[in-house]
């Protein structure tokens, strides 16, 4: 009998990370662990009450989450995964309010950027920020807010008994989100299967120090798939890189590892794992 994972997530049921770990996790048995800050899913996943926590990265439309970057690289979390996941927001509400009632509208800042154009033509409400999309929509069920909607997804609206107003409210329709499988249980991809890594390091507040780490690893024809710049507290205009690479060669990337040692003060890997397919919700 297959053993139940636990995954730990940001947010509340019917999150898009509820969702994404359901895709991820497809045709396994898997229990959600919510927590309402991604500072509390790392640390359920260090005290080893999940197997695995599953964290938003990066959006195609907002752009990438910089705290979470800090907070993989500070704590013993591996990325073992990835998965990218087509967002559909929703204006959600309680049974029977129309959107002519609607004073109040409560969402994560990152879904209420995505949906910004449609609110537009909406100028009589306000839009508010909160820790989470479903926890937002689970307290307009509970509380039985009537002049309040939420911007969730399609789940959480059927979770919380909710009625969607408004479908799709997303301004760009390719709006996916990517989202990392985190693991502290020692779990390695073997390398034949490895074809996208995270790494991170630091260059040394010297002409050039970047440029030259990225032509050592343009030699080993490693592909860069994302670099992003994040400062140093406490060291000014000194920069911490977090770059995805991807793999052709195993081999190869390793020599690169190795060959852009002496060029930076530190230098870590976040994970080795497979490229991430997308999904739809």
């Amino acid at each position: 009998m297959a053993m139940t994972k636990t995954i730990a997530i940001q947010g509340g049921f019917g999150a898009f990370h509820e969702i994404a770990a359901h895709h991820y996790f497809k045709n396994e048995e898997i229990e959600i662990l919510p927590r309402k800050t991604f500072r509390e899913m790392v640390t359920t996943l260090k005290d080893r009450k999940s197997d695995f926590g599953i964290m938003a990265i990066e959006n195609s439309l907002a752009g990438s989450i910089i705290p979470n970057y800090n907070l993989i690289i500070n704590s013993s979390m591996h990325i073992t995964g990835e998965i990218y996941l087509r967002i559909k927001q929703n204006l959600v509400a309680m049974p029977g309010v129309e959107i002519s009632g609607i004073r109040e509208v409560f969402s994560h800042p990152m879904a209420i950027l995505q949906c910004q154009d449609f609110f537009d033509d909406y100028p009589h409400i306000r839009l508010i920020e909160s820790i989470d999309t479903a926890l937002s929509a689970e307290e307009i069920s509970v509380k039985g807010l009537r002049d309040t909607g939420a911007i969730s997804s399609k789940l959480a609206a059927e979770k919380y008994g909710l009625n969607i107003l408004a479908r799709s409210i997303e301004t760009n329709k390719m709006n996916y989100t990517r989202f990392l499988i985190l693991s502290e249980n020692g779990i390695i991809i073997p390398p034949e299967k490895v074809n996208k890594a995270s790494i991170h390091f630091t260059v040394a507040h010297k002409f050039g120090s970047l440029s030259k780490i990225l032509s050592i690893l343009s030699y080993y024809e490693i592909n860069l798939a994302k670099i992003q710049s994040m400062p140093i507290p406490g060291k000014d205009w000194e920069y911490m890189f977090y770059v995805d690479v991807e793999i052709n060669n195993y081999e190869m990337y390793k020599k690169s590892l190795e060959a852009i040692k002496p060029f930076t003060p530190s230098l870590g890997i976040l994970g080795e794992y497979k490229k991430g397919q997308s999904v739809i919700e």
